[in-house]
Parts: structure tokens; C-alpha cells; sequence
């Protein structure tokens, strides 16, 4: 198996098609990320040419506490179903988070569903109680902690700045704002 890492429109025409097959395993109606986000896709793929995972990583910069980060995080994850349990998903989201520290990031940041927290603690991802994200605009948010919601806010601090001020991020509501596209990525 290898990670493979595209920029936004890079990926191969018939590597695309089997990560958007494997996407509509577990989301229907999505799209193709913001571009705005500086979407980059990551996918797990067998010798053979089979997408076992995927995932995109979509970044920007965010100001909380006063300071201005460069934040991205992880959106769209998903391991084909046949391939479940055989930790491609862990080395897929371990190398997304490498990949994030090693492009410069302050710190990585997004949600997930409660039962999923250990699954992204074993790719190295802190989980951040008490921490929601808010998506959406400002003027229509979109908050991690809404109605029928039961969400965890994962993170990872990777530059010097991001480790000082990671206690800043613990236990609020960060603005994340990625617009109407990827409301909550």
C-alpha cells in the first residue's frame, strides 16, 4: 500500500473515480471540497491500483485568542468497507497528520463522531473536551455542539507557536469558518 497526496484537481482521472466511489460508501450528495481551502487529497492505494482509503486535507488561516494560525484539518474520511480493520484508515490519517506538520501548519484541527475519538488518538490526534468548532460563516454558524451533535474536537499543535498557545485552544469555541461549502470540515 502506498500514501499517495495530490493538490486539489491533480488527482488522476481513474484514482478519482474509485475515491469518489469509495466517498459515496459512507456520504451521498457530497461534492468536491472548496478550492478556497487549498483542498489536497490523500489516498491509501494497493499495488493493484485499489483506493483502500481516503481523505482530504483542507486548510486556511483562522484567528483565535487574539493571533492568527494556519490551521487544516482532516475532511472525508473514509476506508473502504471490504479493507475495514486492517489499520489502512489509521496510516492513512497518521500520514495525513505528518503531512499537515511537515507543510508548516500552526496546528491541525477538526471534528469527529465520539466513538470515532480512539480511532484518531491511535493516528496521533489529541482529542480537545469541552473544544467546538464552529463552521459556516459568521453570519450563518455552524457549530459543532448543535442539536442531535455529539462531536469531539481532535487536534494536533506542530510549530513552536502552535505547542505554546495550544492551551488557548482547550475547553472554547474556535472559529473555524470554512464558508458554505465544507461547513464543518
Amino acid at each position: 500500500m502506498q500514501v499517495r497526496t495530490y493538490a486539489d484537481g491533480c488527482v488522476p482521472a481513474e484514482l478519482a473515480a474509485r475515491a469518489e466511489a469509495l466517498r459515496a460508501q459512507v456520504w451521498t450528495g457530497g461534492g468536491p471540497p472548496d478550492p478556497e481551502l487549498r483542498p489536497v487529497a490523500m489516498l491509501l492505494v494497493s499495488p493493484e491500483g485499489e483506493v483502500t482509503a481516503a481523505l482530504d486535507v483542507l486548510s486556511k488561516d483562522i484567528d483565535h485568542a487574539g493571533r492568527r494560525y494556519r490551521a487544516a484539518g482532516l475532511s472525508a474520511v473514509v476506508t473502504d468497507r471490504a479493507h475495514r480493520g486492517r489499520g489502512h484508515g489509521r496510516r492513512l490519517v497518521a500520514a495525513a497528520r505528518a503531512w499537515i506538520a511537515a507543510d508548516g501548519a500552526d496546528l491541525g484541527l477538526f471534528t469527529c463522531d465520539r466513538p470515532l475519538r480512539p480511532f484518531y488518538e491511535s493516528a496521533g490526534w489529541e482529542a480537545l473536551e469541552g473544544t467546538v468548532l464552529v463552521g459556516g460563516t459568521p453570519g450563518d454558524p455552524f457549530p459543532s455542539d448543535g442539536p442531535g451533535f455529539d462531536k469531539v474536537t481532535m487536534a494536533g499543535f506542530f510549530t513552536a507557536r502552535g505547542r505554546r498557545d495550544a492551551g488557548a485552544f482547550r475547553g472554547c469555541r474556535i472559529g473555524l469558518y470554512p464558508g458554505d461549502i465544507d461547513r464543518l470540515w
